[in-house]
């Protein structure tokens, strides 16, 4: 049987954690940052754990294609 290919979109934008949990960057931290607050900034420069569910969902994503 041939392997699964990682789906390398996904690959791109998550990080899988020690402990198996997904990383990714926030939302709107790349464009029109002009009249966007300093603090808020700051908080999108931060990355996100993923949801169990959601991370879940693209685990299986990710191994199976």
């Amino acid at each position: 049987m041939p392997k699964h290919k990682t789906h390398k979109g996904l690959a791109k934008r998550f990080r899988i954690t020690a402990g198996g949990k997904l990383k990714h960057r926030r939302v709107g931290g790349r464009k029109l940052l002009s009249h966007k607050s300093g603090k808020r900034k700051r908080r999108l420069h931060t990355r996100k754990v993923l949801a169990p569910m959601e991370a879940k969902k693209l685990l299986r994503i990710m191994e199976r294609t």
